[in-house]
């Protein structure tokens, strides 16, 4: 089992990881907002369907075609977590290398943003304070960490729960006969 979860959640961080790392240090942290969640997100999903593909063939070759919720989800979680270290990593290693300071990138462009939108006087000061102590949060790694986690460990909870609640189902994708 413990095979089965790293060797299913590396492949997964890897494919989580990599374009996270080659964006970031492509485009010095400052891919355009409008598609960089969403391409994000998008690879967070194609990562971890590897959770279905693993908790099904757990289900059909370990389990003889059957398996309760809480062991199929307790197998999307741990694969999920190991996906999502390998995720952290990626994304500290392109801190890294890249010398960006997400934190006070991220800051301006919500200060800017907010300006734009006509925010000014006390409430534009109140947020610019806000997002200060943000981004010198932001520069420490004991923050910003289950920062990073927070944005992929919620799309693997979900991930894990419609898988174990399909494939608890006998009746869903059964296996093959040989």
């Amino acid at each position: 089992m413990i095979r089965k979860i790293l060797s299913y959640g590396s492949i997964a961080g890897l494919i989580v990881g990599l374009p996270l790392f080659a964006v970031t240090v492509a485009l010095q942290g400052h891919p355009s907002p409008s598609w960089g969640v969403a391409l994000g997100y998008a690879t967070m999903l194609v990562a971890l369907s590897l959770v279905f593909v693993a908790v099904k063939r757990h289900r059909d070759e370990a389990c003889g075609g059957v398996i309760g919720f809480w062991p199929a989800f307790g197998l999307g979680l741990a694969i999920s977590g190991v996906a999502s270290a390998g995720y952290v990593l990626a994304w500290e290693l392109a801190l890294a290398v890249t010398g960006i300071d997400f934190g006070a990138d991220y800051a301006r462009a919500v200060i800017e943003s907010k300006r734009a939108a006509g925010l000014d006087g006390a409430a534009l000061e109140k947020l610019r304070g806000e997002m200060e102590t943000f981004a010198r949060q932001y520069r420490n790694p004991l923050y910003r960490v289950p920062m990073t986690l927070l944005e992929i460990l919620p799309v693997g909870l979900l991930v894990s729960a419609v898988s174990a609640g399909l494939l608890r189902n006998s009746r869903f994708m059964p296996a093959r006969r040989r």
